[in-house]
Protein backbone atom coordinates (compact mmCIF):
# COMPACT_ATOMS: atom_id res chain seq x y z
CA UNK A 1 0.00 0.00 0.00
CA UNK A 2 3.06 1.84 1.01
CA UNK A 3 4.68 1.85 -2.66
CA UNK A 4 1.75 1.82 -4.87
CA UNK A 5 -1.23 3.94 -3.25
CA UNK A 6 0.48 6.68 -0.83
CA UNK A 7 2.38 8.29 -3.80
CA UNK A 8 -0.98 8.58 -5.60
CA UNK A 9 -2.54 9.85 -2.61
CA UNK A 10 -0.43 12.00 -1.27
CA UNK A 11 0.68 13.97 -4.60
CA UNK A 12 1.68 17.33 -4.43
CA UNK A 13 0.60 17.68 -0.40
CA UNK A 14 3.17 19.96 0.32
CA UNK A 15 0.65 22.65 -0.96
CA UNK A 16 -2.22 21.19 0.92
CA UNK A 17 -3.93 23.43 3.32
CA UNK A 18 -4.95 20.51 6.21
CA UNK A 19 -8.01 21.55 7.81
CA UNK A 20 -10.05 19.28 10.22
CA UNK A 21 -12.16 17.47 7.61
CA UNK A 22 -8.92 16.50 5.81
CA UNK A 23 -7.57 15.18 8.06
CA UNK A 24 -10.31 12.69 9.14
CA UNK A 25 -10.63 12.17 5.51
CA UNK A 26 -6.70 11.02 5.24
CA UNK A 27 -7.34 8.71 8.36
CA UNK A 28 -10.50 7.12 6.36
CA UNK A 29 -8.86 6.58 3.39
CA UNK A 30 -5.88 4.86 5.22
CA UNK A 31 -8.18 2.61 7.00
CA UNK A 32 -10.11 2.26 4.15
CA UNK A 33 -6.79 0.73 2.15
CA UNK A 34 -6.03 -1.42 4.89
CA UNK A 35 -9.79 -3.09 5.33
CA UNK A 36 -9.46 -3.69 1.40
CA UNK A 37 -6.58 -5.75 1.81
CA UNK A 38 -7.51 -7.39 4.30
CA UNK A 39 -10.81 -7.72 2.03
CA UNK A 40 -13.47 -6.92 5.43
CA UNK A 41 -16.39 -5.48 4.69
CA UNK A 42 -17.83 -2.36 5.55
CA UNK A 43 -20.70 -4.47 6.87
CA UNK A 44 -18.73 -6.25 9.20
CA UNK A 45 -18.60 -5.24 12.92
CA UNK A 46 -14.60 -4.69 13.48
CA UNK A 47 -12.85 -1.32 14.59
CA UNK A 48 -10.28 0.49 13.94
CA UNK A 49 -8.14 -0.86 16.31
CA UNK A 50 -8.30 -4.36 15.29
CA UNK A 51 -8.19 -3.69 11.63
CA UNK A 52 -4.46 -1.96 12.44
CA UNK A 53 -3.67 -4.79 14.89
CA UNK A 54 -4.10 -7.34 12.37
CA UNK A 55 -2.06 -5.58 9.61
CA UNK A 56 0.04 -5.01 12.41
CA UNK A 57 0.81 -1.04 11.32
CA UNK A 58 0.26 1.70 12.61
CA UNK A 59 -1.85 5.04 10.68
CA UNK A 60 1.57 7.19 9.48
CA UNK A 61 -0.51 8.53 6.25
CA UNK A 62 -1.32 12.05 7.88
CA UNK A 63 2.16 12.16 9.58
CA UNK A 64 4.01 11.55 6.75
CA UNK A 65 1.91 14.21 4.74
CA UNK A 66 2.56 16.76 7.45
CA UNK A 67 6.51 15.74 7.35
CA UNK A 68 6.80 16.69 3.99
CA UNK A 69 5.10 20.07 4.82
CA UNK A 70 7.01 20.89 7.45
CA UNK A 71 10.15 20.17 5.12
CA UNK A 72 8.57 21.74 2.48
CA UNK A 73 8.50 24.53 4.32
CA UNK A 74 12.18 24.24 5.56
CA UNK A 75 13.31 24.10 1.77
CA UNK A 76 11.51 27.00 0.57
CA UNK A 77 12.16 29.23 3.54
CA UNK A 78 15.89 28.95 2.45
CA UNK A 79 16.22 29.96 -0.51
CA UNK A 80 18.35 33.32 -1.51
CA UNK A 81 16.83 36.30 -2.76
CA UNK A 82 13.11 37.68 -4.19
CA UNK A 83 11.39 34.30 -4.65
CA UNK A 84 7.66 34.18 -5.12
CA UNK A 85 6.73 30.63 -3.57
CA UNK A 86 8.81 32.70 -0.43
CA UNK A 87 6.82 35.55 -0.48
CA UNK A 88 3.55 33.67 -1.07
CA UNK A 89 4.03 31.87 2.10
CA UNK A 90 5.16 34.79 4.26
CA UNK A 91 2.03 36.34 3.17
CA UNK A 92 4.34 39.43 2.13
CA UNK A 93 1.72 39.81 -1.34
CA UNK A 94 -0.06 42.81 -1.78
CA UNK A 95 -3.63 43.14 -1.88
CA UNK A 96 -6.89 42.83 -0.29
CA UNK A 97 -8.29 40.01 1.66
CA UNK A 98 -12.38 39.25 1.23
CA UNK A 99 -14.58 39.77 3.61
CA UNK A 100 -15.64 37.41 6.18
CA UNK A 101 -14.08 35.17 8.27
CA UNK A 102 -10.19 34.18 7.03
CA UNK A 103 -10.23 30.62 6.16
CA UNK A 104 -7.21 28.73 7.07
CA UNK A 105 -4.12 29.50 5.95
CA UNK A 106 -1.51 26.91 5.00
CA UNK A 107 1.19 28.75 6.97
CA UNK A 108 -1.20 28.36 10.18
CA UNK A 109 -0.80 24.77 9.78
CA UNK A 110 2.88 24.88 10.54
CA UNK A 111 2.45 27.43 13.09
CA UNK A 112 0.08 24.53 14.93
CA UNK A 113 2.11 21.93 14.62
CA UNK A 114 5.42 23.52 15.50
CA UNK A 115 3.95 26.01 18.42
CA UNK A 116 6.48 28.81 16.90
CA UNK A 117 5.67 32.33 15.71
CA UNK A 118 6.31 33.25 12.07
CA UNK A 119 9.80 34.74 13.08
CA UNK A 120 11.16 31.95 15.26
CA UNK A 121 10.13 29.85 12.37
CA UNK A 122 11.56 31.78 9.68
CA UNK A 123 15.13 32.19 11.63
CA UNK A 124 14.67 28.08 12.65
CA UNK A 125 14.34 27.44 9.09
CA UNK A 126 17.20 29.03 7.82
CA UNK A 127 19.64 26.57 9.30
CA UNK A 128 18.91 23.14 7.65
CA UNK A 129 20.00 21.09 10.36
CA UNK A 130 18.49 22.98 13.84
CA UNK A 131 15.49 22.81 10.98
CA UNK A 132 15.85 18.68 10.15
CA UNK A 133 16.24 18.06 14.30
CA UNK A 134 13.13 20.40 15.46
CA UNK A 135 10.83 18.98 12.91
CA UNK A 136 12.33 15.66 13.96
CA UNK A 137 11.64 15.93 17.83
CA UNK A 138 8.13 17.16 16.53
CA UNK A 139 7.68 15.15 13.77
CA UNK A 140 9.42 11.37 14.21
CA UNK A 141 8.42 10.33 10.54
CA UNK A 142 10.59 13.15 9.41
CA UNK A 143 13.44 11.70 10.83
CA UNK A 144 13.06 8.54 9.38
CA UNK A 145 12.96 9.96 6.01
CA UNK A 146 15.66 11.99 5.94
CA UNK A 147 18.26 9.88 7.41
CA UNK A 148 18.11 7.66 4.21
CA UNK A 149 20.62 9.83 2.71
Amino acid sequence: MKALVWPIAAYGCESWTLRKNEETRLDAFEMKGLRRILRVLWTAKKTNEWVLNKTGVKRELLDTVKARKLAYYGHTMRKQGSCLEKEIMQGTMPGVRRQGRPRTAWKENIKTWTGLSVEELIRMAEDRDKWRKYTSMVWPTLESRTTKE
